[in-house]
């Protein structure tokens, strides 16, 4: 038997008048539609007359429903699937689901559109060349702080999803680990209230302090400024041990007191620590 195809079909973000017509042709002739929320996307389907099966598929029910619609593409049915905005399978259990067709060979056709992250990415200003898709921060602080580190050496444009009510606090970590960086805050895409801020980490801050955050919002971020690579590059410590660092100082006219003290600045440990060791090696 001819197995099915798993359509991932991507609805609108806001405005209902952005979904595609081979989305709804799609939705039409399909077997059986998955999605995030059936009472959600009955609203979609109900706009656009279209009277098709539905089942839930969402992050806690992806094991087991994952299976489930794997056999039914087995048995040639074809499937929708759609989340409750945007693209499936971008932050996305929907990833899953993927994976478990391309191991048993069912094949998959991405039905374009609607994409919080490039329609916020466009209209940000910042640069496009190239840029990393951050998704949400974890509120675990462990992981929150081993993300937000790494990403603050990418030199690409960032992109983070954000809810309002976890704002403030991803702005002010993000100042804590990133600088003042220009940032650019995109809410309600699509819809009614869009609106897109242009400003930097720490006005962001400023103005969301006084200001109740609302809507789902989208936060491109600039990158790591060349500049500030150079900066650090120029003043790297080409050496892992101080005494190293002392001698090669010394051997270019530093006097013995400044490297000690250049010495204590760059490896963040006493001026004692230093001299302590200095005094084990009988050349100075």
């Amino acid at each position: 038997m001819e197995t099915g195809t798993l359509y991932l079909c991507a609805t609108p973000i806001g405005n209902l008048d952005d979904i595609t017509v081979r989305c709804l042709e799609t939705l039409k002739k399909c077997d059986l539609i998955a999605c995030e929320d059936t009472r959600h996307s009955l609203k979609l389907l109900n706009h656009f007359n279209i009277s098709k099966p539905l089942t839930s598929y969402f992050e806690h029910n992806k094991k087991e429903k994952g299976l489930y619609l794997v056999e039914e593409l087995k048995q040639g049915k074809n499937i929708a699937l759609i989340t409750d905005a945007g693209t499936p399978a971008i932050s996305d259990p929907g990833e899953d689901l993927v994976k478990l067709c391309i191991n048993e060979g069912i094949k998959v056709v991405p039905i374009p559109g609607c994409v919080a992250l490039i329609n916020a990415l466009i209209i940000s200003g910042q640069y496009t060349g190239r840029f990393a898709f951050e998704g949400f921060l974890s509120m675990n602080k462990k992981s929150r702080r081993e993300h937000l580190e790494s990403a603050a050496k990418d030199t690409h444009t960032l992109i983070f999803h954000e809810a309002p009510h976890k704002l403030t606090r991803t702005l002010s970590d993000m100042l804590k680990f990133f600088g003042n960086r220009r940032i650019s805050i995109i809410r309600e895409l699509t819809k009614i209230h869009e609106e897109c801020f242009y400003t930097s980490l720490e006005q962001a801050i400023e103005y969301y302090n006084e200001n109740q955050p609302k809507g789902e919002y989208v936060l491109v971020v600039e990158g790591k400024p060349l500049k500030e690579i150079e900066e650090e590059e120029k003043n790297e410590i080409p050496f892992s041990n101080p005494l190293h660092y002392i001698k090669d100082l010394m051997e270019n006219g530093t006097s013995k007191k400044d490297a000690i003290k250049m010495a204590a600045k760059a490896f963040d440990i006493s001026k004692r620590e230093v001299y302590d060791l200095a005094k084990e090696i009988s050349a100075y």
